[in-house]
């Protein structure tokens, strides 16, 4: 749970960071690639990230562009990463106005009522997750994987 306003917008910045640049690695014609078929693809977990960022922005009382759940996703990546975008500004002067307090203020979630900054962790580690998956994706795409976390293997290889 984040108890500070400072420490969720240094995590978001870092972990938002990250999925953009593998959401960039994604290209038109990888879209639908999943590890299986009837799993989730690129493109899927790209739209549903932008979906959820904006849910968990919405209930967490932030002013953040909301896409309504079960909006068909952009055929591009160029218009995912550009919602995306627009999302990640508006949580960079959203989050800069959180106080301290507010981040222990019991908000309405889907998942019933919690503290703010409680909700605001389950962001990161939900982003975090679907982010894992779509770097096996990108490798199995044969795209290249940005390091995220730390350089990749190719990385090292240079």
């Amino acid at each position: 749970m984040y108890r500070k306003a400072q420490d969720f917008l240094e995590d978001w910045t870092a972990t938002s960071a990250g999925t953009l640049a593998v959401f960039k690695a994604i290209t038109d014609d990888k879209m639908n690639t999943a590890i299986v078929e009837g799993h989730s693809t690129l493109g899927w977990l790209a739209w549903h990230l932008v979906v959820t960022a904006g849910g968990f922005g919405h209930f967490s009382g932030l002013q953040i562009p909301k896409v309504e759940r079960g909006t068909p996703a952009p055929a591009t990546m160029a218009e995912i990463v550009s919602k995306y975008e627009a999302i990640l500004e508006a949580y960079a002067r959203e989050a800069k106005a959180l106080t301290d307090d507010q981040m222990e203020e019991e908000i309405a979630t889907f998942v019933g009522p919690m503290p703010r900054g409680k909700f605001l962790r389950m962001l990161i580690t939900h982003e975090t997750h679907h982010r894992g998956q779509m770097t096996v994706l990108l490798r199995q795409a044969g795209l290249p994987v940005p390091g995220v976390m730390g350089p990749t293997r190719e990385m090292q290889m240079k």
